[in-house]
């Protein structure tokens, strides 16, 4: 490997408004080596990748591909100056061939002539055999699995010979076997002394392909190193866990020989090509606090949109007896299944009473009286804030409005996903006091996802995890202190599937 960087960037800044994506990113990328960009969503990593290919323009910086400056410079210059792009979404010209764009690729930027050498044709079948696609070569986009749609971007910033490339997400919707094959292309640029600079939300296969990690949080650097320094970094782990790992049992106050009012058996979603959810099954017992812990990207949204009747999927949902495949949303958060989504999803110029009382609609006054004075108690904020608009709220204050506007439902079963998205630690102490009281005073039974695992734990009675669309883990809060507290962020072994599950 050279010591003379390839790929080297200084002071990058962008601004979006008020809003700084971007705040002064250095980094040096040599050739042969790959540098991981990790960070939770927000962090600025999509927007980095963009600066450098030239996507956006940096308000300040600079960017230099073998020493020649480039910042500023447009997609296709830069593009032709050695540097590549694998984009995580795909969107080909669906009446060629998979061959057909390859060749395109290969093709250089003129329009001289329009029929291609042939050695142009030999090389577009040396990288579909490559990448793999050498059995679909002459099929449509349209008829290719995800897998390979993917492989087909890969195939084309091969034929562009960039020396540096920049993959985009390169593990989202694959299965592990999947995966690891398009870890072995990735190691195969590499090998060929490019610069890489991979992005991922999967930080684990992120740190078993990288040379070098930078961690970055709201557009700022965090930390730089190997794979194993950066996962240790107590800020990154602050970022990513939300602090010291602490779990609390809640003793004898769940029964564990109670019934089980969610049950999920092999469940898979797929979105358009990409696999979401594989496989994946687990069950509630009423009365049970469950988290389910994931990084970004892992699956928890789309598991609680198939429960809620959202997204389609295959397998089974069973809450209590009844089967939920078929029945719609409205009909099963009607049944007793209510999500509180990340999104929060508030009708802003409405204020928080409207929104409180839109969703205790269906219940008679003294009912609806009683469910906001229990909520006002449970979030004093929100009484105090009764004729304010929702938009005009903080997010801490927004986020207890969109978990008290869930309860006004009087749900049996309460789905909270990522309730601590962005919020101050002050605001995820009050949240955590009135998940706290909640579960003494009421009989709800609640189903959590978080990658804060600090929040997750002290009220859960049992925890999963789940990695790349697949639950990997099961157990209690103790056990995944001491088993999967250190090897939540750290680079997964070689199978996947072999990750122990802790039956409980």
């Amino acid at each position: 490997m050279s010591d003379t960087p390839l790929l080297s960037v200084r002071g990058l800044t962008k601004r979006f408004g008020g809003l700084v994506a971007v705040k002064d990113i250095g980094f040096d990328i040599r050739p042969g080596e790959i540098l991981g960009l990790i960070g939770p969503n927000g962090s600025g990593k999509s927007t980095v990748m963009k600066l450098i290919m030239g996507i956006e323009r940096p308000n300040a910086g600079s960017i230099k591909v073998d020493d020649v400056e480039m910042a500023g410079w447009p997609p296709h210059r830069i593009a032709r100056a050695g540097v590549g792009i694998v984009f995580q979404h795909s969107r080909p010209l669906h009446r060629q061939t998979v061959l057909e764009h390859i060749k395109l690729a290969l093709l250089p930027d003129s329009l001289v002539k329009l029929a291609a050498d042939p050695h142009v044709n030999r090389r577009a079948r040396e990288i579909a055999e490559r990448v793999g696609l050498s059995h679909v070569m002459h099929r449509h986009p349209a008829t290719l699995p995800f897998a390979d749609l993917r492989r087909m971007e890969m195939a084309k910033a091969i034929a562009r010979d960039p020396r540096v490339v920049l993959v985009d997400e390169p593990f989202a919707g694959l299965t592990a076997a999947e995966s690891e094959a398009f870890s072995e292309l990735i190691r195969g640029f590499r090998a060929e002394g490019r610069a890489v600079l991979l992005v991922d939300h999967n930080v684990k296969s992120l740190a078993a392909l990288a040379d070098r990690v930078l961690a970055m949080y709201l557009g700022e650097y965090v930390a730089e190193g190997t794979a194993d320094e950066v996962m240790r970094n107590e800020t990154v782990r602050r970022v990513y866990l939300g602090g010291k790992i602490e779990a609390r049992e809640r003793g004898a106050e769940v029964v564990s020989d109670k019934p089980s009012i969610l049950q999920v058996e092999n469940v898979g979603v797929l979105y358009g090509k990409a696999r979401a959810l594989d496989s994946v099954s687990m069950h509630v017992r009423e009365g049970e606090f469950v988290s389910v812990v994931g990084l970004n990207g892992a699956g928890k949204t789309t598991l609680f949109n198939a429960i809620s009747g959202l997204v389609a999927y295959q397998g089974t949902i069973r809450y209590g007896s009844r089967d939920l495949k078929g029945m719609s949303g409205a009909a099963i958060a009607r049944g007793g299944i209510v999500q509180c989504p990340e999104t929060r999803e508030l009708f802003g110029d409405m204020t928080v009473r409207e929104n409180l009382d839109l969703g205790g609609y269906h219940l008679p006054d003294k009912m609806r009286a009683d469910q906001l004075k229990w909520l006002f108690e449970l979030f004093p904020i929100l009484e105090s804030r009764q004729a304010q608009t929702a938009r005009t709220l903080s997010g801490g204050e927004q986020q207890m409005l969109a978990i008290a506007r869930a309860l006004m439902m009087q749900p049996k079963l309460l789905i909270l996903d990522e309730p601590t998205l962005g919020l101050a630690p002050v605001i995820l102490e009050q949240l955590s006091k009135a998940m706290e009281l909640m579960q003494k005073t009421t009989p709800i039974t609640v189903l959590l996802g978080e990658q804060n695992v600090t929040f997750a734990l002290p009220h859960a009675d049992r925890v999963y995890v789940l990695e790349h669309a697949r639950i990997v883990w099961e157990g209690s809060p103790s056990r995944f202190e001491k088993e999967m507290g250190r090897g939540f962020l750290e680079a997964v072994p070689s199978e996947p599937a072999q990750v122990a599950q802790a039956k409980v």
